[in-house]
């Protein structure tokens, strides 16, 4: 039997905090250096939730389609900014932003669309309650993904641009050129959530389950949508690290299979 909802005080809220600023204060006696980020992050998250709070339950009320694609649209600028910000040899210009930021447009915002739709059929079929969340998840662990198979690819083009070359002068095509390094890349975007999968129910309760658990649900009805989530995360992170990671390799040669890394910075 499930327990009832139990709802936090700000006191509730300022008791957690306590124990963030006792980390901060470890850092600062161990000098980690890190008390500062911690803070700022800290005070990040809270406006940003805060915020995210009061204009969710605005949307909720109004359920208005055109402020539901304002929201998605602005999550998925932010997503593809923090994607770009995360790498370390980026491709210059729009092609920097636009790739990530297609890639999950192509991945995470096509399958949130499509799972609310066919699977959970609310009533409008675009109910915010059940998209904007879903569409968060899918982001946030999507943006992950691409952003970590896009920086593996530049800095190994970069640091293996002799081996590139030589393999273009021996005859290889620019696809066989770098396939070794495109495909090290791949395997890097998806080891978090392989392994948040793997590990999923033994080693952590993942979060939705645990929100939903919190929030006085069957345990087993929790279990289940986990799964779909995690199952939905599992591919939009494939189908969007392998779209960033087809267009930033293609974007690495010109029309003639040169090499052009100069199209990093």
């Amino acid at each position: 039997m499930s327990g009832p909802f139990i709802p936090l005080s700000p006191g509730d809220l300022l008791i957690a905090a306590l124990l963030l600023m006792l980390s901060g204060a470890l850092s600062w006696r161990l000098q980690l250096s890190v008390e500062r980020r911690l803070l700022i992050a800290a005070a990040r998250s809270t406006v940003q939730l805060m915020l995210l709070g009061l204009i969710l339950h605005s949307i909720f009320a109004s359920q208005s389609s055109w402020l539901i694609m304002l929201m998605m649209g602005v999550m998925l600028g932010v997503a593809g900014y923090e994607a770009w910000s995360r790498q370390t040899r980026r491709l210059r210009g729009w092609w920097g932003y636009g790739t990530g930021t297609l890639s999950m447009l192509l991945s995470s915002v096509l399958i949130a669309l499509m799972s609310v739709a066919v699977i959970l059929q609310p009533t409008p079929w675009y109910h915010p309650q059940y998209l904007i969340p879903l569409l968060g998840m899918m982001l946030g662990n999507t943006m992950t993904g691409i952003a970590v198979a896009m920086d593996t690819l530049g800095r190994e083009a970069w640091s293996r641009r002799g081996e590139i070359e030589a393999r273009l002068m021996l005859g290889d095509t620019a696809g066989d050129a770098i396939g070794d390094i495109r495909r090290g890349a791949l395997r890097a975007g998806l080891i978090p959530i392989i392994n948040s999968m793997t590990t999923a129910g033994l080693v952590s309760l993942p979060g939705m389950m645990t929100g939903q658990i919190l929030a006085g649900g069957a345990p087993f009805e929790a279990a289940k949508y986990q799964l779909m989530i995690l199952f939905l995360i599992a591919a939009g992170t494939a189908l969007g690290s392998t779209s960033a990671v087809l267009i930033m390799s293609h974007r690495l040669f010109d029309e003639r299979e040169r090499l052009r890394l100069d199209r990093l910075k």
